[in-house]
This record gives C-alpha cells, sequence and structure tokens, in this order.
C-alpha cells in the first residue's frame, strides 16, 4: 500500500509540474471555494490536489506526537474565527497585498472545530520544520508549491479523500471564508506540551523592562494591537481595528506576545493578481520585543537551522521566559 502511494505521488507530482510550467500561476486553491487570490476573493473555482498522507525523505526521530498546525484565514469576512483561543502558539505573517493570515498550532487540546481553514504558504514549510513530523491542516495551496509540501517532514491534510469527515462548509459566512476542521478527525488526541519543540522557555519574568498598555505592529494592510488586561492576565487582541473574539464569545488575550523581527522577502511565487507572495525568513537570528505581565522586555532570538526551535534571550544572555499560557507570535519586518 505505501509503495502504490509512492507511486500515486510520483504521478500527481510530475502532473503538478507540467501544469505549472504550461499553465498560469494561481495561488491558494481551495475546496468547492476556488482560487485564493491572497486577498480573500475567489476569481474562479479550482480544486485543490488530493495527496495522500506525506512525511519527507528526511524525517527526525520521533517525539512525543504530532502537533496540529492549521492555517487560519484572517480578512474581515473570515471573522469571527472558530478555536483560536485554544491555541498553544498563534504565529501571525504577512501575505499577499501587505494581509495577514494565522497559523494556529495545537498540542494540549484540541478544540472541537477550527476555522476558516485557508492556503498555506512557502515560508510555512521552513516555519514548522521546528516540529517533529507536524500535523498541517490546510485548504490548498497554488499548484507549483504542493510538490515542495509533498517533500516537507510533515503530514499534509488538505480537504481530500482522507480527510472528507474532518472539513465542512459552514452556512455563516461566504464562500472561500467557511472551510472548517473537526481536530479530532485528523489528531487522534493532543500529543501534549513535551511536543512543543519551539524552543519558548516559561517562568517567571526577568528584572528590568518597561511599562506597557499597549503595542501596535503594522504590516502594510493589516495592523495588530495588543492591549494588557490585568484582570485577563493577558493581552487582548485587536486586529485590523476589531476585538478578536471567538464565534463561541470567547475573548483573546494570550498572556505573552512576541513581535519577532525577521527579514521579509520576495519568493519566486505570485497571486493571480500578480502580487508577490513574501517568504518570512524563521531561520537566522535578530531582536524581539516581549510583552508579558503589562511590561515589554528587549530580547535577541536565534534559530541556527530549520530543525531547530527558536532560542530568545535577554540583551545580557539569560533566557528570556514567557508566561505560562498561550503565545502570540507576529513576525514584523526587521
Amino acid at each position: 500500500m505505501r509503495q502504490m502511494a509512492r507511486m500515486r505521488r510520483g504521478a500527481m507530482t510530475a502532473a503538478l509540474l507540467a501544469a505549472a510550467v504550461t499553465g498560469s500561476l494561481m495561488t491558494g486553491c481551495t475546496v468547492g471555494g476556488g482560487v485564493d487570490d491572497g486577498r480573500g476573493h475567489s476569481p474562479g473555482a479550482s480544486p485543490s490536489a488530493t495527496r495522500t498522507d506525506v512525511a519527507g525523505p528526511t524525517p527526525r526521530p520521533a517525539s512525543a506526537g504530532s502537533v496540529l498546525a492549521v492555517k487560519i484565514d484572517n480578512v474581515r469576512d473570515a471573522r469571527p474565527q472558530t478555536g483560536l483561543e485554544a491555541a498553544d502558539i498563534v504565529y501571525a505573517e504577512q501575505v499577499e497585498g501587505g494581509l495577514s493570515r494565522l497559523m494556529a498550532v495545537y498540542a494540549t487540546k484540541l478544540p472541537k472545530v477550527v476555522g476558516p481553514v485557508r492556503s498555506a504558504r512557502e515560508s510555512d514549510l521552513e516555519l514548522l520544520r521546528q516540529f517533529d513530523e507536524p500535523t498541517l491542516a490546510f485548504s490548498g495551496a497554488q499548484h507549483r508549491l504542493l510538490p515542495l509540501i509533498d517533500e516537507a517532514p510533515l503530514h499534509a491534510h488538505p480537504p481530500g479523500e482522507e480527510s472528507d469527515d474532518a472539513y465542512y462548509r459552514g452556512d455563516q459566512k461566504p464562500s472561500p471564508h467557511n472551510l472548517y476542521l473537526r481536530p479530532r478527525q485528523l489528531v487522534a488526541k493532543a500529543p501534549g506540551a513535551a511536543a512543543l519543540t519551539t524552543g519558548f522557555r516559561f517562568g517567571p519574568a526577568p528584572a528590568g523592562g518597561s511599562r506597557e498598555a499597549s503595542r501596535t505592529v503594522r504590516f502594510p494592510s493589516a495592523t495588530f494591537t495588543f492591549t494588557w488586561s490585568a484582570s485577563r492576565a493577558g493581552w487582548l487582541v485587536d486586529m485590523d481595528g476589531t476585538r478578536t473574539v471567538t464565534t463561541d464569545a470567547r475573548t483573546v488575550a494570550p498572556p505573552t506576545v512576541v513581535v519577532q523581527y525577521v527579514k521579509i522577502r520576495e519568493s519566486r511565487f505570485h497571486d493571480v493578481l500578480g502580487n508577490n507572495t513574501p517568504f518570512t525568513e524563521t531561520v537566522g537570528s535578530g531582536t524581539a520585543k516581549v510583552l508579558r505581565d503589562g511590561r515589554v522586555f528587549e530580547a535577541n532570538w536565534e534559530r541556527p537551522g530549520a530543525a531547530d526551535g527558536t532560542e530568545f534571550t535577554t540583551p545580557n544572555g539569560a533566557p528570556m521566559n514567557f508566561a505560562k499560557g498561550q503565545v502570540w507570535v507576529v513576525f514584523a519586518k526587521a
């Protein structure tokens, strides 16, 4: 059976590469929802490819389990989101047109539903290498990116034959902003905190820091504002000026927010409108602002290789501890 699966994947990869050479480049195909142009629009219908579970050619040794990473829509028509408050980590990245998209990572608990689910980007593959064979849930991807997803050391699960029971279309939002995931259809149980191989450390805050009531991070066409709430012991999240409250009326308030300054460069991919797909480099080193306990701390970050976690330290080289609970990481342009 595994040999047949490899043969099917090889044939599919060849077909996809041929299509990429002869056809126009299209971004983020979503099942039943058309083509994702990066701005949350669907100019035309184009079903995403269906693939079997894929593990990369050089997987790392087995760990405590596979985290579930879900690409989540973040345009205005997609809000409010579902299941966002249950994530252990939420990454915010820049996509085409200067807009934002989220990746929610689940390890300690699995909500009943997550969404809306949207398409993957090339940057996601580098970001996810820090986890041991993570499960990636996404609505699809442009054809030229699919072979790279197939080769990555992760379990790729877009909607398709093997994931039909995991995904469904809701009736409260227009397509393509209404694709939802039932996580337990992909991951039988939460693997636990040991699967969070990010290098994050949790513990008492370091000395110093400055009082911080709120901080805003700006993308070209999106904003994130984090406002300290002593009563919630966390940072209230506003995205594009709107308070982040999930569909079940839960206000998102992560105890720790990291503004990580990274290189954001052009990639080889474009959306259907001709906008370049940004590539966020998460391997390397740089500076960061860490928000916790109503204060902001200067920090440095380092991730030597793709298979490594990211180490955050204070300016004097001591470990930078995060507050226990959900962590938001916003990738800002250095």
